[in-house]
């Protein structure tokens, strides 16, 4: 065959990138001769995917995180004594929520720390 189009033959394009049916791997006819290639359904799932990562990451910053001082205020009315490892882990908290809800593509890292909580058994180490 010649390389002329027979009657009703034209090219078959992504109705959204413009890719001919020769410059994808696979296009899907949708309604209406409307045709998606592979390459845009691939884009369009990572949108989707993004949207939703986002939308479940919103739904656990609903956290109403308190200050060091709060938090350090609050363990005074359980703890008698241990100011210093009130105040330890009042910012140990604080830092550890802040690491959890920060997005992680901000380029800022905060530091992990690790607390070791030594005691007899009935002390109130957790």
């Amino acid at each position: 065959m010649s390389g002329k189009k027979g009657i009703g033959e034209e090219d078959i394009r992504c109705s959204f990138c413009g890719k001919t049916q020769e410059q994808v791997h696979k296009l899907i006819a949708g309604p209406n001769g409307t045709y998606i290639c592979d390459e845009c359904v691939a884009i369009c799932a990572d949108i989707i995917d993004e949207e939703e990562e986002a939308s479940s990451l919103d739904g656990d910053l609903n956290i109403n995180l308190l200050k060091p001082e709060e938090i350090n205020e609050f363990l005074d009315e359980y703890v008698i004594g241990q100011e210093e490892a009130k105040k330890v882990l009042s910012v140990a908290v604080y830092n550890h929520y802040k690491r959890i809800m920060a997005p992680m593509d901000d380029g800022v890292e905060l530091q992990k720390s690790n607390i070791l909580m030594l005691g007899p058994t009935g002390s109130g180490k957790t």
